[in-house]
């Protein structure tokens, strides 16, 4: 029985939302080296405990107004933001390539991105939870992908998956290590964290290795663009940081969506 497209975005935002609320938390807390199982979510000023009602996803932030319950200090807009946009994006997947495996991977990708973004524009850090527990969730998905039951029937052969998805990965991360030795070696510091070279090899693996370029380009493009229109301002310095760990899983999600076209368009130049 075939699912109403309609519906199946429908329930994919539903589904989105919900994963956006425990997004807020891996991005709270991950950072911070703390549990994201425990202890249930609590006000980050009274510390009062959540209950159920009031953590609806958007919805319990605008009924409470950004604020809390108990003692009325306000919530982050993070929290409807990142619920909301998770929410969107796996809606975006569904409708972009339908109820598929690569959906799967698209949304699991999405979230994964999603939250490394906030998280490196927060704090300047991003988690080994999201970036290789991501870079093993997408050697695990591919590896598992139901349709490859139809062409791999042996072991060595869903072996030889993983592997070149391990090869792509590793591919990205020497390419991102390269430019991060090159540039200390240049400029006698570093310029870029590890982060971002396990970022890049996570894409890679969700993506194959020709998106995960396009993304690193697009996100240096962005980056260089947000870097000369603070210099321009005089709002940043030559020094001042920036999180392309961001750029990056901006990139890598609109990768998802536009890459393929981007792709297609540029080979249209070499006849």
């Amino acid at each position: 029985m075939m699912i109403p497209e309609s519906v199946a975005v429908f329930f994919s935002c539903i589904v989105g939302l919900l994963c956006g609320s425990f997004l807020n938390v891996c991005i709270l807390r991950l950072p911070a080296g703390e549990s994201i199982l425990t202890p249930r979510s609590r006000c980050r000023h009274c510390r009062r405990a959540i209950p159920a009602f009031d953590n609806i996803p958007v919805l319990s932030w605008l009924i409470l107004r950004g604020r809390c319950r108990h003692c009325g200090q306000e919530i982050s807009r993070q929290y409807p933001l990142v619920e909301a946009a998770t929410g969107a994006l796996f809606a975006a997947c569904v409708w972009h390539t339908g109820l598929h495996w690569q959906t799967l991977l698209d949304a699991t990708m999405i979230f994964l991105l999603l939250g490394l973004a906030v998280m490196d524009a927060r704090t300047f850090l991003l988690p080994d939870a999201f970036t290789l527990g991501g870079l093993g969730a997408a050697i695990a998905l591919r590896v598992l992908q139901p349709s490859l039951s139809q062409r791999i029937s042996s072991l060595s052969q869903r072996i030889s998956v993983a592997e070149h998805t391990a090869l792509a990965a590793m591919a990205a991360a020497l390419l991102l290590l390269l430019t991060r030795w090159l540039y200390r070696w240049l400029r006698k510091h570093d310029g870029m964290g590890l982060g971002d070279v396990k970022l890049l090899a996570m894409i890679a693996a969700f993506l194959g290795l020709p998106l995960a370029l396009l993304t690193l380009f697009l996100a240096v493009l962005a980056a260089a663009g947000i870097s000369i229109a603070q210099l321009v301002r005089g709002r940043a310095h030559a020094k001042t940081m920036l999180p392309f760990g961001s750029f990056l899983a901006a990139s890598g999600i609109a990768a998802v969506f536009i890459g393929r076209p981007l792709l297609h368009w540029y080979a249209g130049f070499f006849p």
